[in-house]
Protein backbone atom coordinates (compact mmCIF):
# COMPACT_ATOMS: atom_id res chain seq x y z
CA UNK A 1 0.00 0.00 0.00
CA UNK A 2 2.39 2.73 0.80
CA UNK A 3 4.64 1.28 -2.35
CA UNK A 4 1.84 2.18 -4.63
CA UNK A 5 0.86 5.48 -2.67
CA UNK A 6 4.59 6.55 -3.36
CA UNK A 7 4.27 5.91 -6.90
CA UNK A 8 1.08 7.87 -7.21
CA UNK A 9 2.63 10.60 -5.63
CA UNK A 10 5.65 10.37 -7.87
CA UNK A 11 3.51 10.50 -10.93
CA UNK A 12 1.43 13.54 -9.91
CA UNK A 13 5.58 15.02 -9.19
CA UNK A 14 5.89 14.70 -12.43
CA UNK A 15 2.85 15.47 -14.06
CA UNK A 16 3.45 19.38 -12.85
CA UNK A 17 6.89 18.79 -13.82
CA UNK A 18 7.80 20.64 -17.02
CA UNK A 19 9.07 18.44 -19.60
CA UNK A 20 11.28 20.72 -21.77
CA UNK A 21 12.52 24.48 -20.21
CA UNK A 22 12.08 25.44 -23.80
CA UNK A 23 14.71 28.55 -23.34
CA UNK A 24 17.82 28.45 -20.47
CA UNK A 25 17.83 29.64 -17.26
CA UNK A 26 20.70 31.83 -18.57
CA UNK A 27 18.30 33.33 -20.66
CA UNK A 28 15.05 33.39 -18.40
CA UNK A 29 17.70 35.61 -16.08
CA UNK A 30 19.23 37.99 -18.96
CA UNK A 31 15.67 38.78 -20.33
CA UNK A 32 14.28 39.30 -17.13
CA UNK A 33 17.12 41.76 -15.55
CA UNK A 34 17.11 43.28 -18.80
CA UNK A 35 13.53 44.10 -18.54
CA UNK A 36 13.91 45.13 -14.86
CA UNK A 37 16.78 47.43 -15.13
CA UNK A 38 15.05 49.06 -18.22
CA UNK A 39 12.21 49.83 -16.48
CA UNK A 40 13.88 51.24 -13.48
CA UNK A 41 16.12 53.48 -16.03
CA UNK A 42 12.61 55.40 -17.12
CA UNK A 43 11.12 54.96 -13.40
CA UNK A 44 14.62 56.69 -11.48
CA UNK A 45 14.68 59.80 -14.86
CA UNK A 46 10.92 60.24 -14.41
CA UNK A 47 11.00 60.61 -10.67
CA UNK A 48 9.95 64.24 -8.98
CA UNK A 49 10.03 66.28 -12.23
CA UNK A 50 7.22 68.88 -12.51
CA UNK A 51 4.39 69.13 -15.26
CA UNK A 52 6.71 71.79 -16.54
CA UNK A 53 9.92 69.35 -16.84
CA UNK A 54 7.73 67.13 -18.29
CA UNK A 55 6.28 69.21 -21.19
CA UNK A 56 9.31 70.52 -21.62
CA UNK A 57 10.65 70.12 -25.85
CA UNK A 58 14.50 71.21 -26.69
CA UNK A 59 13.03 71.81 -30.23
CA UNK A 60 9.62 71.65 -31.86
CA UNK A 61 10.54 68.57 -33.79
CA UNK A 62 11.87 67.16 -30.65
CA UNK A 63 10.07 64.97 -28.03
CA UNK A 64 9.44 65.67 -24.43
CA UNK A 65 9.68 63.68 -21.63
CA UNK A 66 6.13 63.01 -21.50
CA UNK A 67 5.70 62.40 -25.00
CA UNK A 68 8.72 59.95 -24.94
CA UNK A 69 6.95 58.33 -22.60
CA UNK A 70 3.41 57.79 -24.44
CA UNK A 71 5.85 56.37 -27.07
CA UNK A 72 7.20 54.09 -24.29
CA UNK A 73 4.01 52.73 -22.59
CA UNK A 74 1.79 52.75 -26.72
CA UNK A 75 5.17 50.43 -28.13
CA UNK A 76 5.65 48.12 -24.88
CA UNK A 77 1.87 47.14 -25.37
CA UNK A 78 1.78 46.41 -29.33
CA UNK A 79 4.79 44.46 -29.30
CA UNK A 80 3.92 42.27 -26.64
CA UNK A 81 0.73 42.22 -28.54
CA UNK A 82 2.66 40.77 -31.80
CA UNK A 83 4.75 38.58 -30.11
CA UNK A 84 1.72 36.78 -28.43
CA UNK A 85 0.42 36.81 -31.61
CA UNK A 86 3.14 34.93 -33.07
CA UNK A 87 3.46 32.72 -30.29
CA UNK A 88 -0.06 31.38 -31.08
CA UNK A 89 0.82 30.04 -34.63
CA UNK A 90 2.53 27.19 -35.82
CA UNK A 91 6.34 26.84 -34.49
CA UNK A 92 8.39 27.50 -38.02
CA UNK A 93 11.91 26.54 -36.75
CA UNK A 94 13.27 26.37 -40.63
CA UNK A 95 13.03 30.46 -40.49
CA UNK A 96 15.79 30.48 -37.26
CA UNK A 97 18.53 30.17 -40.81
CA UNK A 98 17.92 33.67 -41.10
CA UNK A 99 18.91 35.04 -38.20
CA UNK A 100 21.38 37.18 -38.64
CA UNK A 101 21.81 38.99 -34.74
CA UNK A 102 22.67 37.45 -31.61
CA UNK A 103 21.06 38.03 -28.66
CA UNK A 104 23.19 41.02 -27.51
CA UNK A 105 23.64 42.08 -30.61
CA UNK A 106 20.16 43.15 -31.19
CA UNK A 107 19.94 44.61 -28.01
CA UNK A 108 23.06 47.15 -28.86
CA UNK A 109 21.24 47.44 -32.67
CA UNK A 110 17.67 48.93 -30.37
CA UNK A 111 20.12 50.92 -28.27
CA UNK A 112 21.58 52.60 -30.24
CA UNK A 113 20.31 56.05 -30.62
CA UNK A 114 23.21 57.08 -33.38
CA UNK A 115 20.98 54.93 -36.12
CA UNK A 116 18.23 57.31 -35.76
CA UNK A 117 14.65 55.66 -36.96
CA UNK A 118 11.10 57.68 -37.91
CA UNK A 119 8.30 56.75 -35.56
CA UNK A 120 5.32 54.92 -37.64
CA UNK A 121 2.12 57.12 -37.06
CA UNK A 122 0.16 54.88 -34.53
CA UNK A 123 3.38 55.22 -31.75
CA UNK A 124 3.57 58.73 -32.18
CA UNK A 125 2.76 60.27 -28.69
CA UNK A 126 -0.22 62.61 -29.91
CA UNK A 127 -1.55 58.84 -31.46
CA UNK A 128 -1.80 57.23 -28.40
CA UNK A 129 -4.61 56.87 -25.70
CA UNK A 130 -2.99 58.62 -22.93
CA UNK A 131 -3.98 62.09 -21.66
CA UNK A 132 -0.61 62.42 -19.22
CA UNK A 133 2.80 61.24 -18.58
CA UNK A 134 1.33 59.09 -15.04
CA UNK A 135 -1.47 57.53 -17.49
CA UNK A 136 1.51 56.44 -19.79
CA UNK A 137 3.50 55.44 -16.90
CA UNK A 138 0.75 53.11 -15.15
CA UNK A 139 0.46 51.26 -18.62
CA UNK A 140 3.41 50.90 -18.78
CA UNK A 141 4.24 49.32 -15.06
CA UNK A 142 1.08 47.38 -15.58
CA UNK A 143 2.47 45.89 -18.35
CA UNK A 144 5.76 45.39 -17.94
CA UNK A 145 4.74 43.74 -14.88
CA UNK A 146 2.95 41.29 -16.86
CA UNK A 147 5.92 40.72 -19.06
CA UNK A 148 8.67 39.89 -16.39
CA UNK A 149 6.32 37.27 -14.68
CA UNK A 150 5.33 35.75 -18.22
CA UNK A 151 9.71 35.43 -18.91
CA UNK A 152 9.83 33.98 -15.62
CA UNK A 153 7.49 31.06 -15.79
CA UNK A 154 7.01 30.93 -19.53
CA UNK A 155 7.15 27.00 -21.09
CA UNK A 156 6.17 28.88 -24.52
CA UNK A 157 8.91 27.49 -27.76
CA UNK A 158 10.20 31.36 -27.48
CA UNK A 159 12.64 30.14 -29.94
CA UNK A 160 11.15 28.56 -32.80
CA UNK A 161 8.62 30.81 -33.20
CA UNK A 162 10.26 33.55 -35.81
CA UNK A 163 8.80 36.69 -37.25
CA UNK A 164 10.46 39.01 -39.73
CA UNK A 165 10.94 42.46 -38.36
CA UNK A 166 12.47 45.17 -40.70
CA UNK A 167 16.13 44.42 -39.94
CA UNK A 168 15.63 40.71 -40.68
CA UNK A 169 14.09 37.52 -39.10
CA UNK A 170 13.68 37.95 -34.70
CA UNK A 171 12.49 34.87 -32.99
CA UNK A 172 9.92 35.08 -29.74
CA UNK A 173 12.96 35.24 -27.46
CA UNK A 174 14.68 38.52 -29.31
CA UNK A 175 11.04 40.31 -29.20
CA UNK A 176 11.12 40.57 -26.06
CA UNK A 177 14.45 41.64 -25.39
CA UNK A 178 13.41 44.27 -28.41
CA UNK A 179 11.02 45.10 -26.04
CA UNK A 180 13.38 46.18 -22.82
CA UNK A 181 16.52 47.48 -25.95
CA UNK A 182 13.84 49.82 -26.86
CA UNK A 183 12.72 51.09 -23.42
CA UNK A 184 16.55 52.11 -22.41
CA UNK A 185 16.46 53.86 -25.97
CA UNK A 186 13.63 55.97 -25.05
CA UNK A 187 15.69 56.51 -21.18
CA UNK A 188 18.51 57.31 -22.70
CA UNK A 189 16.05 60.25 -25.20
CA UNK A 190 14.51 61.49 -21.76
CA UNK A 191 18.15 61.72 -20.58
CA UNK A 192 19.02 63.95 -23.32
CA UNK A 193 16.17 66.03 -23.13
CA UNK A 194 16.51 66.66 -18.81
CA UNK A 195 20.49 66.93 -20.09
CA UNK A 196 18.93 69.96 -22.59
CA UNK A 197 20.48 73.69 -21.51
CA UNK A 198 16.81 74.96 -21.63
CA UNK A 199 15.48 72.78 -19.73
CA UNK A 200 13.79 73.88 -16.35
CA UNK A 201 15.01 74.36 -13.28
CA UNK A 202 11.85 73.11 -11.54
Amino acid sequence: MKKSLFFALALVSLSFTPINDTISKKERDFAVKLLKDTENDVLTNVKGLSDNQLKYKPAPDRWSVEECLKHIAVTEMALWHMTDSILHQAPNPDKRTGIKNTDEQLVQMIENRTQKVKTMDPFKPENTPYTSADDALTSFKTNRAKLVAYVKTTQDDLRNHVTTMPFGPTDGYQLILFIAGHTNRHAQQIEEVKNDPGFPKN
